[in-house]
Formats: structure tokens, sequence, C-alpha cells
């Protein structure tokens, strides 16, 4: 039998609410039944579990969530809540007779007068508690929610009164405390600025926290990032338990300066040095990989070109006959400054490099494996077919998520292998020109539109 659970989410990120409730309810194996429009726009969200140690679950790994309270009520009106927590005495009565508690009531977007607060606990007193009030430690906490409208600033630029429309909520819920959220703790612990080996491409906590969980890391799994640059998605995935394999095509971004490389600093750090695999320096496009069905999750954020650009291993102007004669027969003897080769690099658009990316992943990934990666695109040219053009046989997308920043945002999109053919390797030929009449997806030339101002005529305005 399904119980009804009042989530309240933590205010960030409101998009990736609902990826990251299924994903971890998969990893679980256990369903989560959401409502049938939700709204992931607001505080709160009423879902339905079958046992409630899955509300703990979700609360022990959901960046997301503040706390889980099993439902009793909600309406527009406090009668409307009374009406309904009355006809739900069933899941209350047992705390009657000797239970000590305590009572919250709380506001979103306001703070409610103390005098109120008292008014609203006093007209809870039918449910008739008589154990003993415990501020500190009880065994129970109800808690009453009051959520009220995002209110501007006044036009006159002065700070609004205190209290101002008090009573002009919304909607009001109310249940029991069953947990609370204590994944969120995580984005402390993994912060970058406390890091000890970071770079200015560095990924943000939280949101390094959220694609670790889109990729079901847990213990026995084994992980891929191919633009590993300064490891920030390796160490929350380990920290869950899974092994982490990483390359990128500049290896001074993954081993920094000093010794051990950067990366093992960081992960030491956190402790889960143990779980880095290897860091190998290659180009994706001319990767080892000799096999197939490798890994069970890819995740990485590839760089596209605002505060680094992706390279692939080639030369923007291709040499003439002679200069290439000239270099292999240079080639055959010693460097005359006995330096290290440097293979030169160019260019790796991002629309190219997201359709390589999938279809490296369908090869490397196992059946059911995930792709988890961001995305950016200019907001005003978005549109839904722009994910399909990099789609192939054998995948699918389970969740499209924005983080939006006005002009442009970045979606993360999360991929799922759900054939189970084996591929052989992406040959990454030559882009070939564009079709007639083919999409040409927004994210195709970001970086340029990015230092353009995502201006339409081109005139840039960005320095």
């Amino acid at each position: 039998m399904r119980t009804r659970y009042l989530v309240a989410f933590a205010q960030s990120h409101s998009d990736f609410r609902l990826p990251e409730l299924q994903s971890i309810s998969e990893l679980h194996d256990f369903h989560i039944h959401l409502p049938d429009e939700p709204d992931t726009s607001r505080p709160f969200m009423v879902v339905e579990l079958e046992d409630e140690k899955h509300a703990v679950i979700l609360a022990k790994r959901c960046i997301l969530i503040k706390s889980i309270y099993e439902f009793y009520a909600q309406g527009e009106t406090y009668d409307e809540v009374h009406k309904m927590n009355r006809s739900n005495r069933h899941l209350w009565e047992k705390y009657i007779p000797n239970t000590s508690f305590k009572f919250n009531v709380t506001g979103f977007n306001h703070t409610i007068p103390q005098r109120r607060q008292r008014d609203v606990i006093e007209n809870f007193a039918y449910m008739d508690f008589r154990g003993k009030i415990d501020m500190k430690n009880p065994e129970i906490t109800m808690a009453c929610f009051e959520e009220y409208e995002c209110r501007q600033a006044p036009a006159n630029g002065l700070p609004r009164k205190r209290c101002e429309d008090d009573g002009s909520f919304k909607e009001i819920f109310f249940g029991r405390l069953i947990v609370e959220g204590t994944a969120r703790q995580l984005v402390g612990v993994f912060d970058v600025k406390k890091r000890a080996y970071f770079g200015n491409t560095s990924m943000e906590a939280e949101i390094s926290l959220l694609m670790a969980n889109q990729t079901l890391a847990s213990p026995g799994k084994l992980i891929y990032d191919p633009f590993m640059g300064t490891g920030s998605m390796a160490y929350p995935i380990a920290y869950f338990g899974a092994l982490v394999f990483g390359s990128d095509i500049d290896g001074r971004q993954m081993r920094g300066k000093g010794k051990p490389p950067g990366v093992i600093r960081a992960a030491t750090q956190y402790g889960v040095a143990s779980k880095i695999i290897d860091l190998c320096t290659f180009d994706v496009t001319h990767n080892p990989w000799r096999c197939g069905e490798l890994f069970d999750a890819i995740i990485t954020d590839p760089p596209y070109g605002v505060r680094a650009g992706a390279k692939r291993l080639g030369r923007k102007k291709e040499l003439s006959e002679e200069k290439k004669a000239l270099y292999f027969q240079h080639s055959q003897s010693p460097r005359p400054d006995d330096q290290p080769y440097i293979p030169p690099t160019k260019p790796y658009e991002l629309s190219n490099l997201a359709t390589d990316l999938v279809l490296l992943a369908r090869y490397l990934l196992k059946p059911g494996g995930r792709l988890v990666f961001f995305l950016p695109t200019v907001t005003d040219e978005y549109q839904e077919v722009d994910i399909h053009t990099m789609m192939c046989e054998g995948m699918e997308v389970i969740a499209n998520s924005l983080q939006d920043f006005g002009s442009w945002g970045r979606r993360l999109i999360t991929i799922r292998k759900t054939s189970n053919n084996k591929y052989l390797p992406p040959a990454y030929r030559p882009v070939a020109g564009e079709a007639e009449n083919a999409h040409v997806p927004a994210h195709r030339d970001f970086r340029e539109k990015y230092f353009q101002g995502f201006n339409k005529d081109g005139d840039s305005l960005a320095a």
C-alpha cells in the first residue's frame, strides 16, 4: 500500500529535481509515484512511496532534498487543511496517548509572526496529543508550511514592512517529519574553494554531485570521464563508491604542478584516491579502447570554448606535399633540441563533439549504462530537436534539465543505452558539409555566439 509523503526541496536547480528523484529510486530499485502534472518550480511536492525507508534513502542521497514528511493535509485555507487532517486521523492517532512532540510553523518566502504561529498551533488542538512537549528532542515533529508567492521589492526601493501580507499564502502543507536531508551537506564537503587542486574550469560542487547521482554511481561500478580536466566529477562519484577512469587530451590539466598529480592530491583530500583507477592522456577521437561495453556510465563536462576550447589531434591547415615530405624526413632523426614531440591540435566544434560523444558512449557503455554531460545552448534558438540531431540508434534521452543563465544556459543531458547489440568503435570521419535543409542545432558554433553576445546580426558585444 502506497503512502503519501511531502518533499521539501532546497531552492536551487528546480529543473533537476525530478531526474534526481527518479535516478535515485532506480538505483535502489523502488518506484516513486509522482503527481500527474508535477510543478518543479514550487518548493513542496507530494509523492507516493511503498515504504518509509524509501523516503530515508532519498533524503540521504538526493542533493536537492531538505526534508521529507509523512503527508497529512494541504489546502488553500486552514479550514481545508483541518478537514483533510481530520479525515487522515488513522495516520496520526497512534501518537496521541504518550508521544513527546513539537510543532513547527514556517513560511516559504515569508516570516510568520510568533503570535500567529501560536494561533496556528492552537488550532490543531483537536489532535489532542497528550505526550510531553519537547522542543529539543521530541519523538515526533509536526510541521505546518505556508507557501507564499515570490514578491518583488517595492518600486520606491524601500524594504518591505515586517510581516507584510501575512496570511496571504498560496497554499498550506501539513505533515510529520520523517527525515532531514543529509546529502546537501556534501555541497560544503566538496566546495571547490576548499579543494587541494582545482582550475578555472572546475565544476561547482552542487552540480557535480547532481551529475554523479544521474550516473547512478555506487560501489562496484566503473565510470569514465573522457574530458577529465581537474577532476571535479570524479570526486563525488568515487565518494559514492564507484571506480573512476579519466582521460584528457591535455595531461597538464590532470597533473598540475608537483607530485602526486593534482587530481590524486584532491582525491586524497576526500579519502577516495584508491577509487581513481588511472589517468591517461589521449584524444578521444584517437583513443586506445579496443573493446566496448567497459563502463557502467560516462560523465563529463565537455569544453565548449568560453574558458577553454575543445581540441582534437590534427592541423588547422593541412601541410603541402612538400612540407609533409620534409616533416617525414626530420621525424626519422633525433630532434636537435632534444625536446619531446608535441602533436598539433585543432578546434573541436561543439556539435561535432556532442555527436561523437554519443557514438563513443554507445560503444563503451554496458547495456543500460548512462551518458551524463552538459550541453550549452542559446536560449532564444534552442529547440527540442537540437538534442535529437546528435542521437543514434540504441541510445535514448531520459532527462534534459536546464541551468538557465539568461541569454544562454547549459543542459544536463542524460542518455541511456537501450540496446544489447555490440557496436563497432566510432570512425570519427572528417565532418562533411551540411546536407541541404538539415537542422542546425543551437549549440553549433556556440563559442562564436557567446563572444558575439548572442546577437543574431553578429555584432560583437563581448571584449
